[in-house]
């Protein structure tokens, strides 16, 4: 029993010798440290880490299109913004607001907008409304309003603010 407890002493001292002086642990000074991905990218390639200097400062194949720069996007949250949003999901490509009621508290509406594509057409939004009755606060239905004039007032107003939110990037990338 002695033996075994003097034997993992051993290793475990023999273990944490090996270890320290693997040296994993190296301090580093960010002071010394290059500044920038280029310097970043030079030290590693000198120090044999394997970064390519060639693929600094060019662009890829990949098109990274951002929220702000598509004017379907930009045009539905500009129209919806007087509703409270419950989900913004620019990956997903879909809004969903809150129950919204003008002044009758016994009737309230949720909208959401799906994307199906980028391009402005009406065949790429699908805005789907529904409308929650409620008896004096209690018992509370919600129905799908299919074919509402809302949803085709919400379409077209989206489409052409993103038509002209076309046209202004369009003026914009000639200059």
């Amino acid at each position: 029993m002695k033996i075994l407890k003097y034997l993992s002493i051993i290793f475990l001292i023999s273990n944490l010798f090996f270890l320290n002086s693997c040296g994993m642990y190296k301090k580093v000074d960010q002071r010394t440290m290059p500044d920038g991905p280029e310097a970043k990218a030079r030290k590693n390639v000198e120090e044999g880490r394997g970064i390519s200097l060639g693929n600094i400062g060019k662009r890829g194949s990949t098109n990274y299109e951002f929220s702000s720069s598509n004017p379907m996007w930009r045009s539905s949250l500009e129209i919806l913004d007087f509703l409270p949003l419950t989900t913004v999901d620019y990956s997903g490509g879909i809004i969903i607001t809150d129950w919204y009621s003008d002044n009758n508290d016994d009737d309230s509406i949720k909208i959401s907008v799906r994307f199906l594509s980028n391009e402005i057409r009406s065949d790429n939004l699908k805005i789907t409304v529904h409308k929650k009755i409620c008896d004096r606060g209690l018992n509370c239905r919600v129905n799908l309003v299919k074919n509402s004039a809302i949803s085709s007032e919400l379409l077209s107003a989206i489409l052409k603010k993103a038509a002209v939110f076309e046209r202004e990037n369009k003026k914009k990338n000639k200059k």
